[in-house]
């Protein structure tokens, strides 16, 4: 599913190159948003960032969404944020923690998608992995606790063998890469790491209620820990030496207790899952969705 932040990144990419970095080796991130991220898009007063850079906080209302990036671009790695969502009547809102490259139209990207609810209901969790500008992977699940009331951790693990997506350590999904087997899998563009909310209301079920706006998500003690990209082809971001940990052969699949939890979640949690979406397909499910998971 496209959206406005990402759009955002096309017409921002010229900002980006601004803030390229020359060097290509493991990094631990600062954790501080002023030294790491800089704002794609806001209006002012939309992003507001503790002093100490450890937290920050994206607004949305009827003047502006809010969008933020890492000055930097990786790949492969580990990528963590603590998220706390909008409270309350949230419907039609997207708040968004994610990895994408660039050119827009051929981008490699990962999401995680928070889908905002009517006060009440379960936040909805959307996931989704594009290859060379092509999507339509979706995956939702319902989260087992209240995002609104404090902040949990999501992440991203991105190696050489798969991509997957952590709910406070509890793998939700994953991406194998099968390559060698005639599916997509994104091995080549650098990504920089990215924050929004925005306004969903044009394929949300229920609009916007901009009376209960301002809509606002907070962010904070975010690691990086990731290969980065200094600009030209390179084996090196996918070699698995120390200082590349996420490629060594045990981050090659999940352990047993990560597959125990994974299972669990295809089971009791998710709510669709694009694999077994034949009337979308036309009964021709996805290559991947045949092949193993972990």
């Amino acid at each position: 599913m496209a959206n406005i932040c990402t759009l955002f990144t096309a017409i921002f990419l010229i900002s980006a190159l601004l803030f390229h970095v020359s060097s290509l080796a493991s990094v631990v991130s600062t954790g501080d948003f002023n030294k790491d991220f800089f704002v794609i898009w806001a209006a002012p007063g939309h992003v507001n960032t503790s002093a100490d850079g450890r937290s920050t906080s994206l607004t949305l209302d009827t003047v502006s969404s809010s969008a933020m990036s890492t000055k930097d671009k990786y790949l492969f790695g580990q990528f963590v944020m603590k998220m706390k969502l909008v409270p309350g009547d949230s419907a039609g809102t997207v708040s968004a923690f994610y990895l994408i490259s660039d050119p827009y139209a051929s981008r490699d990207e990962m999401d995680f998608e928070f889908l905002g609810n009517v006060a009440g209901e379960p936040y909805s969790l959307q996931t989704n992995v594009f290859t060379n500008g092509y999507g339509q992977r979706e995956q939702r699940i319902k989260l087992w606790f209240d995002p609104t009331q404090d902040f949990h951790t999501y992440s991203i693990l991105w190696n050489i063998y798969h991509i997957v997506f952590f709910v406070d350590d509890v793998p939700i999904r994953t991406y194998r890469n099968h390559a060698d087997q005639g599916v997509a899998y994104p091995m080549e563009q650098p990504t920089s790491a990215q924050i929004c909310i925005w306004d969903g209301s044009s394929w949300a079920p229920v609009k916007i209620d901009w009376s209960k706006a301002p809509f606002i998500a907070s962010f904070k003690d975010y690691t990086i820990d990731a290969c980065v990209w200094k600009g030209d082809p390179s084996d090196e971001c996918r070699a698995d030496g120390p200082s590349n940990w996420w490629n060594q052969d045990r981050f090659s699949t999940l352990t047993p207790q990560q597959i125990e939890q994974y299972q669990w979640v295809m089971k009791d949690q998710i709510t669709y899952d694009y694999c077994t979406d034949n009337q979308r397909f036309n009964g021709s499910i996805p290559l991947e969705c045949s092949l193993p998971k972990y």
